[in-house]
């Protein structure tokens, strides 16, 4: 079967983005104890959710570095007023938000994105939080609904410390990047109530947070089958 054509790639994009991930890679190598485990889990083509916990600046970066695939993600709309910068962002793959009111021309882009079968990375709690996991939208909820792509759980560890931007180009540490088994959520019939949406956003939630110590679930303590369920292993 014919792949689709990603949309939005430039002959630039195909340049940045191969070229940050290496750098991104040195750096990690150079300065930090980077380790990635269930790269074997993800899919190596179709459409694909990755939701992930989100501590610091460098966690986009991280998983992008990290995936054996090209991954999207979303950025916060003021860092592409800066020409170089926003220019940049474009090409390593991210779209603006703008984190204050319901971006319809985003989740057009997502489901955009996932139609042409790429891998677009969100972070369900919508904002960093570097101690330990806050209760989540449920926006990722609802774009797996609709799009109906498998997702990727990830857990990532060690990058709470890490909170300025300048910590991309010097991250150190103990690192991880926990990848877990796809999953999909259940078909659901007609429009989701805000029950179903905020149970289904427990589920994903519960799937990041079997990925992580105990110490990093916060809210989304889990049990052993939720642990199993995840394909877990640290």
């Amino acid at each position: 079967m014919k792949r689709k054509r990603a949309t939005g790639d430039t002959v630039a994009m195909n340049i940045v983005n191969p070229v940050a991930n290496f750098i991104q890679s040195i750096t990690l190598r150079v300065f930090a104890d980077w380790r990635v485990s269930g790269v074997e889990n993800v899919p190596p083509m179709g459409p694909l959710i990755v939701v992930a916990n989100h501590q610091s600046n460098l966690d986009p970066s991280l998983l992008s570095t990290s995936f054996p695939r090209r991954i999207r993600f979303l950025a916060k709309e003021e860092l592409f007023r800066l020409p170089v910068a926003g220019w940049l962002l474009h090409q390593y793959g991210a779209a603006p938000l703008d984190r204050h009111r319901r971006d319809v021309k985003v989740y057009r882009w997502v489901l955009d994105q996932l139609e042409h079968d790429q891998a677009i990375v969100l972070f369900p709690e919508g904002t960093r939080n570097p101690s330990a996991l806050k209760k989540a939208n449920p926006g990722v909820a609802r774009l797996a609904l609709k799009s109906q792509a498998s997702l990727v759980p990830v857990g990532i560890t060690g990058t709470e410390r890490l909170g300025s931007y300048a910590r991309v180009f010097n991250p150190t540490g103990r690192i991880r990047v926990n990848i877990g088994t796809p999953f999909s959520l259940p078909l659901i019939e007609g429009k989701p109530s805000s029950a179903v949406l905020e149970s289904l956003t427990g589920m994903i939630m519960q799937r990041i947070a079997a990925l992580l110590p105990p110490s990093y679930r916060g809210v989304y303590p889990i049990d052993a089958s939720d642990k199993a369920a995840a394909g877990a292993g640290h």
